[in-house]
């Protein structure tokens, strides 16, 4: 579903980070060939990796892909123009380039940028890369047919808005320019400092024309990247890789393994009962998309040899209740307030699954530096709430013998909008004086009811997870007022429309210092809590299970996936 808007949500279902929990994670050697496999712990080339996931790498095309995570599969087949630092934590929350041999050139006023290619790129079939084919990659995902992808160029590209791709409209996008085979231009409709980012996604990855087939391209996708697909069964039930030998030029992905196993539609409970087990092929095997739960945590760790194969980590993810404050009472700051110091953090943290599981949040950035994270608690109420002082701003508003009001959440038991985290709330606000009565729907209603202008309840439980690891895409899509969108998904939850943050948002989208503009974003988005529209409650923390066969855990702050370019099983 595409938003009329510059900045669209990434839902993240599945993300770990930064380190092993009972061990160093270490980083792969510099180069991409290493010697026959020995008998110690230091990554070799060879054998077999197994992928056990929930959900299906479905819809294989660069085209559709939303960005290049889906467990960082489709980055072992597709290259970009950039990409993500390949280390762990906050190192690899920096973007690097790719086929580009820099992060981009951008003119005076970023509305203008420019890569040139590496030289000697090939793809699967030893043809050259050249810079026509990412033009006629980025074209192709405005295809309708090829829908799924990231909005961005829709939005961001001189004359792009109303391109319908080169299926029908056979004269391209003029905004990018090729020059030569190793150049190409990109015209922006206004500053974009962050284009960087965007040029990792999978739009950016070159696609040979006459190679194309249309919606059939994902079932054999010609590769950019150090593998390529050799089977895909059931729209991605199955994908399995294997070495591309033409592959050069890329000092990030580490492709320790000679074939990559994919193997996906499985319950979450039987992969960790394989991943524990580990045995035969699920020694040598990830998952990328399903955490442990809070009982198979407790077993995890109470065992010291499974415990040494969690990887343990963080993803750019807030989850928060929402007030449409053209609802009474939520109309009145002093009510938001109120329920600001009401909530009990660590009540919700334990319906979340405990303090493995979840941290608790006073900002809405997450805790990150690359996305400008700035400390701040505007209605310090302690881990437990304050609900003498929720009870005070109360009678303020008029309402001394307090409220009642109704949660909307959805009845969906994941951690994110779950009636368990529902109950917690209404605990904490009934302590404040205040009932909360819940409405659970089912998870497409829930859905439908919460994006809709229309439709928008006034106090309900939501969540955001960002595209790249900036601020940008965390607050533009939720505080700028030009991105609510009344009649399709609006995600603008506090209908808020200023023009100082709409101006700041274009302010620090102008720049091309990405560290100064995280200050700001940082700075901004304490401003924006002063409007109480939002109350940050958690950031999700996620546990995986490995393989005990698996070497060279890498699992960065930018997707906060277990990178599977970076694995060795020998």
């Amino acid at each position: 579903m595409r938003q009329p808007s510059v900045i669209a949500r990434r839902v993240a279902a599945a993300s770990v980070s930064l380190v092993v929990a009972a061990g160093a994670a270490a980083c792969g050697p510099k180069d991409n060939g290493v010697k026959a496999s020995g008998g110690d712990s230091t990554p070799h080339k060879g054998g077999t990796l197994t992928v056990l996931n929930s959900d299906p790498q479905q819809d294989f095309d660069p085209a559709r892909l939303y960005t290049s995570g889906g467990g960082n599969v489709p980055s072992l087949v597709f290259r970009t123009l950039t990409t993500r630092n390949r280390a762990n934590g906050a190192a690899g929350a920096k973007v690097v380039p790719d086929l580009a041999t820099d992060t981009g050139r951008p003119s005076k006023d970023a509305t203008v940028w420019t890569y040139t290619l590496k030289t000697g790129l090939k793809y699967e079939d030893g043809t050259p890369i050249t810079s026509a084919d990412i033009k006629y990659g980025i074209e192709r995902s405005f295809a309708p047919e090829l829908s799924g992808g990231a909005p961005y160029l829709r939005d961001w590209l001189v004359g792009a808005a109303d391109y319908q791709g080169p299926y029908k409209d056979k004269k391209g996008l003029d905004a990018i320019e090729t020059p030569d085979s190793r150049t190409i231009v990109f015209h922006l409709n206004k500053p974009e400092g962050e284009f960087p980012y965007l040029a990792t996604q999978t739009q950016f990855t070159p696609v040979p024309k006459a190679k194309d087939t249309g919606t059939k391209y994902e079932e054999h996708p010609i590769s950019s990247g150090p593998y390529k697909v050799v089977q895909n069964q059931n729209d991605g039930e199955r994908l399995v890789l294997e070495r591309n030998t033409y592959w050069s030029g890329d000092d990030q992905r580490k492709a320790y393994p000679d074939r990559i196993d994919v193997r996906s539609g499985l319950d979450s409970s039987v992969i960790n009962q394989r991943l524990s087990a580990s045995q035969g092929a699920d020694a040598a095997a990830v998952t990328t998309d399903t955490n442990l739960g809070p009982a198979e945590l407790a077993k995890v760790t109470g065992d010291k040899e499974l415990a040494s194969r969690v990887g343990t980590g963080h993803f750019g993810y807030t989850n928060y209740i929402a007030f449409n404050p053209t609802i009474k009472p939520f109309d009145d700051v002093k009510v938001r307030q109120a329920i600001s110091y009401a909530i009990d953090r660590s009540s919700v943290i334990n319906a979340a699954g405990g303090s493995s599981l979840a941290e608790p949040a006073t900002t809405f950035l997450p805790d990150q530096k690359s996305f400008g994270y700035t400390p701040y608690d505007l209605f310090p109420a302690g881990a437990t709430g304050d609900p003498a002082k929720a009870k005070e701003l109360l009678k303020e508003a008029g309402y001394a013998n307090g409220l009642t009001i109704t949660l909307t959440h959805s009845n969906d038991k994941n951690f994110e909008t779950s009636p368990e985290i529902a109950t917690a709330v209404q605990d904490a606000l009934k302590k404040a004086g205040i009932t909360v009565k819940l409405q659970g729907l089912e998870n497409n209603d829930y859905k439908d009811k919460i994006h809709s202008v229309r439709t928008e309840p006034g106090f309900f439980l939501a969540h955001w997870g960002a595209d790249w690891p900036s601020g940008g895409p965390f607050l533009a899509p939720i505080f700028d007022g030009r991105q609510i969108v009344k009649d399709g998904a609006n995600f603008n939850t506090g209908l808020l429309n200023d023009k100082s943050v709409n101006a700041e948002i274009d302010a620090i989208n102008k720049l091309t210092d990405l560290d100064a503009a995280a200050k700001r974003w940082g700075a901004l988005d304490k401003r924006i809590g002063e409007q109480a529209l939002v109350v940050p409650l958690f950031h999700p923390v996620y546990k995986r299970l490995y393989g005990k066969d698996v070497k060279n855990i890498v699992i960065s702050d930018w997707t906060g996936v277990l990178d599977i370019s970076q694995v060795a099983v020998k």
